[in-house]
């Protein structure tokens, strides 16, 4: 049965109550007096990231007690703890975002404060749809929600030409992003004749027999449309534009947020699809070449990413091309070979982006607060920091170094993780260029701390620090360091609770 039951909203209560609080938001935003201060609205939008937060970790409760995933129209959608991990991350992360712009994010630079707010939840939302779809359409309309909606934040500084042109280019490369996804989905529809990934996941290896240049086609158009939405090299060009261009915060949720969402569909689709691109005269030689093709995309990107922001004076244009580099870090589990059924590819991938989360969102929370008093983004407007606020700088230099990858971090410990899986599956070279791209990192990261420790400032006025805004940078550096001491118990902690067999096999659930 296709429809949709009462009794299955219930497994779509976090999804339900983000759209009910937007539509909420949205007409309260419309009645509320102009004089009114929407910092109000920012108060309610952190409530109803809460709420769904709490719907989310109640099925996960669920699940752990014994239930089993759910599919829901038609397997359109799931329920299980793939997409629910990856709920609780996006969740968190604009959760933090949010509540680290109350009493930063002015007026004057955001006209469109109260959208501001509330247009992140259709965001989360979009991106919790990628998250839970088990179909090529629902993926794409999750997809489609979460972008339109970024186009919309990335503008937000309607006064600024900076941010006209960012929301341009995010238009842009954004839209010819979704075309290449869309043509390489309709290319799978006619090969196996479903939109459905458990079904696509069947029919792809007979689909090889006659269909070879066609399914390659359709992956490899797939791959250069992700290679775009997570600003992948060689198609990364546009990202640190729109993150200079954009507002603070919404750099922030698109470097966290819609990053992870786009790798949260990417994982959805190969592993369900290109896993079985195979055949009794080819084997595994399509299989190998896409997930080759991935490998490549990782290299290249942890290469061109880390060179890139060593030439880098801006703090936002060089956080981008560390986004571009850490989204190769991301890409790895994904690459390496499946052969065997590498078990810890989704455990590696999280663990990861969790500190990865927790480590950028803090640093962009550091950043706002710095621009907002020297009214530049320039990686100078830290010089004398720790003078200025010794706490501050402590925060953002164990920030740093989980960013470089040194012990004892989150970051430290994620690439460990994916190294260990690297050279486990014997891809060498890759753990060869993931190893030196993170010693080259090293210098990156240190251009901020030199400025904080070793260079004066203009001012010796304390930096003050807004209190929302530091919840956030202790919380994320709690968190940063919690990842650091406590590696194994939450590596243990995410197998128990991911089964890749249920959460991401279709055709074995």
């Amino acid at each position: 049965m296709n429809t949709l039951q009462w009794t299955d909203t219930w497994y779509l209560a976090p999804e339900i109550a983000l759209a009910a609080f937007t539509i909420v938001l949205a007409v309260l935003d419309l009645l509320l007096p102009k004089r009114v201060d929407r910092d109000a609205i920012g108060w309610l939008s952190l409530l109803g990231l809460a709420v769904a937060g709490v719907f989310v970790g109640w099925r996960m409760y669920d699940l752990y007690d014994g239930g089993a995933p759910q599919s829901l129209l038609g397997g359109s959608y799931r329920v299980d703890d793939f997409g629910n991990l990856l709920k609780l991350a996006f969740l968190a992360a604009s959760f933090l975002i949010v509540l680290a712009s109350l009493g930063t994010v002015r007026r004057s630079e955001v006209p469109i404060k109260g959208e501001f707010y509330y247009l992140t939840l259709p965001a989360v939302l979009g991106a919790m749809v990628m998250a839970s779809s088990g179909d090529l359409i629902t993926l794409f309309v999750g997809l489609e929600l979460l972008s339109i909606t970024s186009y919309v934040l990335v503008a937000a500084r309607k006064s600024s030409g900076l941010s006209s042109e960012a929301a341009f280019k995010y238009y842009v490369t954004g839209g010819t992003a979704s075309a290449f996804i869309l043509y390489g989905m309709s290319f799978l529809y006619g090969v196996t004749g479903s939109t459905s990934l458990a079904a696509i996941g069947k029919g792809i290896g007979p689909a090889l027999t006659d269909y070879r240049a066609m399914v390659y086609v359709a992956f490899f158009l797939m791959i250069a449309g992700f290679a775009i939405k997570l600003a992948l090299a060689p198609f990364h060009a546009w990202s640190p534009d729109v993150y200079q261009g954009a507002p603070t915060p919404i750099t922030s949720f698109l470097a966290v947020v819609a990053k992870a969402a786009a790798f949260a569909m990417l994982y959805r689709i190969f592993v369900n699809t290109a896993m079985y691109a195979t055949d009794q005269t080819l084997g595994g030689a399509v299989r190998d070449d896409l997930f080759l093709a991935l490998a490549v995309l990782a290299a290249a990107a942890m290469i061109v990413g880390t060179t890139g922001a060593l030439r880098q004076h801006h703090a936002k244009r060089l956080l981008a091309l560390s986004g571009v580099a850490n989204a190769g870090v991301l890409l790895v589990p994904l690459a390496l070979d499946l052969t065997n059924l590498h078990a810890s590819l989704f455990s590696e991938f999280f663990y990861y982006l969790i500190a990865y989360l927790f480590m950028n969102v803090g640093a962009f929370a550091v950043l706002t607060a710095v621009s907002a008093e020297r009214g530049d983004e320039e990686v100078a407007a830290f010089a004398g920091l720790y003078h200025r606020a010794p706490w501050t700088a402590g925060a953002m230099t164990v920030l740093l170094c989980s960013l470089a990858g040194l012990p004892v971090t989150g970051g430290f410990f994620g690439k460990l993780f994916i190294l260990f899986g690297a050279v486990q599956t014997r891809a060498y070279w890759l753990a060869a260029i993931l190893l030196a791209t993170t010693v080259v990192a090293y210098y990156v990261y240190f251009t901020f701390i030199r400025q904080m420790y070793m260079r004066s400032g203009s001012t010796d006025q304390r930096l003050r620090i807004p209190v929302p805004a530091g919840i956030v940078i202790w919380a994320s550096v709690l968190a940063t360091l919690a990842l650091g001491v406590l590696p194994k118990p939450i590596m243990e902690g995410l197998d128990r609770v991911f089964s890749i067999v249920s959460d991401f096999l279709f055709q074995l659930s």
